[in-house]
This record gives structure tokens, sequence and C-alpha cells, in this order.
């Protein structure tokens, strides 16, 4: 099995491509490098990879039409899972075309690719930012997404009618994934939890928004992992002729699903501080802000029908998670 990960040179690309090679699979990379974080991380993930006999690396970005098209026009791809994207909630306000070229454009370039060539499933992230400042705890995929509160945000929301428009119209099985607030070991420097870190062992100030009153519904890398490993595996094939008439509103005819994968246990901020300033030793300095734009005060991920799908939850505890980020953290950044 071949798959195409775009973004593999990123957080969940690179995890998910050491899980998908050491699995047996054939592993084609595609990323941009772009410097939205520092680009010697990216490049230091790829260093891991590409020693394997069973990885190809091509530099390419996602919202380059004619590079994509001669990607699917040379490589037959089994799977593809769709990571790449621009990032970011604040950074959005000052560079919304960045969101626009590459978390639509670009979108719609790996879409137009995989109606080129039998594609078993095509993966691709969403996010939980979709929900929008939806008060209603835990998020469920059946509630309403029609307010997002940040560009990002609604990216997100467009890529997943897209995608659901291809996969009705060209048969292409597809699955969305929310993801929740993910970290772990080779996270992203633009994340709190790592800006977070790098600032308490300068003895520097964190900027706490919404004076510390925030929750998130932290993942561990491992079980965002596990969950697209097991969800790539499994295509959606049910159409509204075998679902009961009570859940028939909530699904489409195509072969079309979108699942939550969060860790279904919302953690406090503050509490996610106190966790990092144990694991580095050192106690942090916290300037308190009010509320940022395009944010939201909690995430909360109703994960039942994933479970469902693939009989998989996060399991990874905080506590557990936090000390194996620290850890890495520590020895990256000696190295560096």
């Amino acid at each position: 099995m071949q798959v195409l990960i775009t973004g593999v040179a990123g957080f969940i690309g690179y995890h998910l491509a050491q899980r998908l090679l050491t699995d047996g699979w054939q592993v084609y990379g595609i990323d941009n490098l772009n410097e939205y974080y520092e680009v010697t991380l990216k490049k230091a993930r790829l260093e891991r990879l590409q020693p394997h006999p069973h990885f190809t690396f091509q530099y390419l970005d996602l919202s380059d039409r004619a590079g994509m098209a001669q990607l699917f026009q040379d490589q037959t791809f089994d799977a593809v899972v769709n990571l790449a994207a621009q990032a970011g909630v604040r950074y959005s306000l000052q560079n919304p075309w960045t969101y626009i070229d590459s978390n639509v454009s670009g979108f719609v370039n790996v879409l137009e690719g995989c109606r080129q060539q039998p594609i078993q499933h095509l993966v691709f992230a969403s996010s939980s930012s979709v929900y929008g400042a939806n008060m209603k705890v835990p998020f469920a995929v059946s509630d309403r997404t029609d307010f997002p509160v940040s560009l990002y945000a609604a990216t997100k929301k467009a890529n997943e009618l897209i995608a659901h428009t291809y996969s009705h119209l060209y048969q292409i099985p597809t699955t969305g994934l929310r993801f929740f607030t993910v970290y772990g070991p080779w996270g992203r420097p633009d994340m709190a939890y790592f800006k977070f870190a790098k600032a308490i062992q300068a003895g520097q100030a964190i900027d706490v928004y919404n004076f510390g009153k925030m929750q998130r519904d932290f993942t561990y890398i491992d079980d965002i992992i596990e969950g697209v490993v097991r969800v790539l595996q499994q295509p959606p094939q049910q159409s509204l002729a075998t679902l009961s008439p009570a859940d028939q509103p909530l699904n489409s005819a195509a072969q079309f699903r979108v699942y939550n994968i969060g860790n279904n246990r919302p953690v406090e901020l503050m509490h996610f501080i106190r966790l990092l300033e144990a694991g580095l030793g050192q106690t942090a300095q916290l300037n308190f802000l009010p509320m940022q734009p395009g944010e939201v005060v909690a995430t909360y991920a109703d994960v039942d029908d994933l479970v469902q799908a693939i009989h998989f939850a996060p399991v990874t505890p905080i506590e557990t998670g936090i000390q194996h980020f620290v850890d890495w953290y520590l020895a990256y950044s000696n190295q560096a």
C-alpha cells in the first residue's frame, strides 16, 4: 500500500509517516517547508524519516496546481492523508490570503488529484475550531458548525463541505478528522504548550489569555496517530439505505464521514501550566491577558462515534503526555 501524506514534515505528518513505515506501508510525503515556524525543526523531522527505504519525499506546495496535478499523474496512491495546512488562529488575523491559498485552493488540488485515480480512502485534517463559540459541551459531530470565529476555522469547515461534494460526485471514500489540541514530542513551536515551555525555561513571562479561565481537550500525539491509522484502514461504506430513520438526518448517502478525535477530558489551562512547571522544575511568570479575537473558552470532544467506528479512544493521561513532551523538549533544546 502506498500512501501520500501531505505536510509530512509537520508534527502529525511526521509521526504518522513513522508509524505507517513501521507498519510496512510505502510513504510518499510532500511538504513546502514554509517558515510559519522554524524550518530547522521540520528538517530535523525529515532527517529521521529519509533513511527509511520505503520513504520518498518531494518538496511541493499544496497550492501549486500544476505541480500537484503532475504528482498524481506520476504516482499512484492507494490512500491519501491530507495534513498540510496553514495552521494557527492569531496568524490568520494578519495573513488571511495564506489560509485561502493553502487550506482551500490547496485542498481542492488534493481532491482533484484523488478523482483522477481510484483512491481507496482520503483522510483529511479538520479541526475542533469548526465548533466556533459553541457553548454546548461536549462538542458532537451532529452539532451545528455554521458560525466559525476565526478564518482558520472557516477554512476547515470549507474543507468538510468541499470534501463531501467530491465524495458525492466522484465516489471518493473520504473521512474528516476534527483534531482537538494535539501535543507531544516533536510538536509545533507555535502551540501554547511549546511556547510556555520555552519561556519558562528562559525565565520569561508567558501570556495567559482570558486570565487563565480556559479549557482545552489536549490530545497526546500517539493517541492521534492510533486513531488516524485505524480510520485510514476503514473507508466509509455505509449509505442512507442502511441507516435507521433517526440517524439519516445526521449522515450522508456519500462515502463520507466526519469524526472528533480528542481526549474527551478537557484540562484547565492553569493545571496544564502547573504540569509544565513540574516537568521543567521551574516556576512560570504569568502575564494574564483578556481573551484574544478568534479564540474560544473551551474545547471538549464527544468521541462516541469514533469509538463505535474504530473501537479506540485516546487514553494517555495529561500528566504522562506532558512529561513525555518535556523530556523530548529538554533533549531537543540542549542539542539545538
